[in-house]
């Protein structure tokens, strides 16, 4: 599934989504990213494969 955010939108990912982002226009992204929950760690993030080779 693709969703096209606009600028001021959100969208909300729930947990173990697997998920990629990536900017189709001209003007810069800017991605604030919020936690919510009782754990806000980041070590429990999975990377997958991608074409920046973070995995």
């Amino acid at each position: 599934e693709q969703i096209t955010v606009h600028e001021n939108e959100s969208i909300y990912l729930p947990q173990e989504c697997t998920h990629r982002m990536e900017n189709p226009g001209r003007i810069p992204l800017v991605l604030i990213e919020i936690q919510t929950g009782s754990y806000l760690g980041e070590d429990d993030i999975v990377r997958f494969e991608d074409t920046y080779n973070r995995a």
